[in-house]
């Protein structure tokens, strides 16, 4: 009897303190996550400290194997003096356009609001020998345009978060609603062409306010200023157009005034070289003129006494002939006397 009355009792003590201690877990409140959610409206955090961000998608299995090893380092966190954080690409579009993350897991180091992209493996024991060691120094910064907190990724970052908003949109119509898919594609292309027209419009609206006509008179003054401006503009053409006229006139005057000298300076040259061939010609005849007389002389054998010879005899004839004249004048004075 008395040990039939032990097990029962063995039992319900037993049960009672797995109930209890079931109670004491349920009691006792989950381990807190230390890693802090990133999301829109609070990522400038990292620009200030020390962070190590995480960015994954729920589906993603590579992004889950790293979640423990991932949980480790946050806790980690305050001995090595960082923040570790993570963003959902899913319900956080714009930050993953921001930071250009196009493969997953991503992740990045952050110091001061420089950005470096951090290629290792997830696990904890490299996180932790890249801070500790500072690995991340040889590791090229983020800047210029690339950088997460440039004009240039704050746009990208817009986009993606307008792509995001119609990929929820399309899953919207598409799983809740039960529309076909070709049915929300028409949709979007609509509402695209909408939009544009929408948009042209409001550019033209602000371009009408802003803009200030100008009064009649200014706009005619504006336009007799023009026009002499193009009067002007067509008698500098013309001008520049018979200067041009004048210089290839000029020209050509001056080519045939060069062509009539040659033909000058030709002309003298041909009656000078005539001139000198009838001088030649002179002298020639004159030469043979003069060698007669000398040969006469020569054969004389003397140049004196030829000389004498023909002088005397020349004087004997002229006195001959004065007496002759004489003669004649004194008979015809005798035959008129009386």
């Amino acid at each position: 009897m008395t040990a039939s009355y032990c097990v029962p009792v063995l039992l319900a003590a037993w049960l009672a303190t797995a109930a209890a201690e079931g109670l004491e877990q349920a009691a006792l409140p989950a381990e807190e996550s230390r890693v802090q959610p990133m999301t829109a409206s609070n990522w400038t955090l990292v620009m200030e400290g020390e962070w190590m961000l995480k960015f994954y998608a729920p589906w993603c299995p590579s992004c889950q194997q790293t979640d423990s090893e991932w949980e480790t380092f946050a806790k980690n966190g305050d001995t090595l003096q960082i923040s570790v954080g993570k963003v959902d690409v899913i319900q956080e579009p714009g930050l993953s356009g921001r930071f250009f993350v196009t493969t997953l897991p991503a992740f990045f180091h952050a110091k001061d609001g420089i950005f470096r992209r951090y290629r290792g493996s997830g696990i904890y024991e490299d996180l932790q020998n890249y801070i500790l060691e500072k690995k991340w120094q040889s590791v090229e910064p983020l800047t210029g345009w690339k950088s997460p907190a440039s004009l240039t990724m704050s746009g990208m970052a817009g986009l993606f978060s307008i792509s995001g908003k119609i990929w929820h949109l399309h899953n919207y119509f598409t799983v809740t609603l039960g529309i076909p898919a070709w049915c929300s594609y028409i949709f979007f292309v609509i509402a695209t062409l909408v939009f544009g027209l929408f948009m042209g419009l409001v550019l033209v609206v602000i371009s009408e306010c802003f803009y200030v006509p100008f009064p009649r008179s200014a706009s005619k003054r504006c336009e007799q200023g023009q026009r002499p401006e193009e009067a002007q503009a067509a008698e500098q053409l013309q001008d520049a157009e018979e200067e041009k006229d004048d210089s290839n006139e000029e020209e050509n005057k001056d080519s045939l005034v060069d062509d009539e000298e040659e033909k000058e300076d030709l002309g003298d040259e041909d009656e000078a070289e005539e001139d000198e061939e009838e001088d030649n010609l002179a002298g020639s005849m004159d030469e043979e003129r003069s060698d007669p007389k000398d040969q006469g002389v020569v054969k004389e054998g003397s140049v004196s006494h030829g000389e004498l010879d023909l002088d005397g005899a020349r004087s004997a004839s002229t006195q001959e002939v004065g007496e002759d004249s004489v003669r004649q004048r004194k008979s015809q004075r005798a035959n008129k006397g009386p």
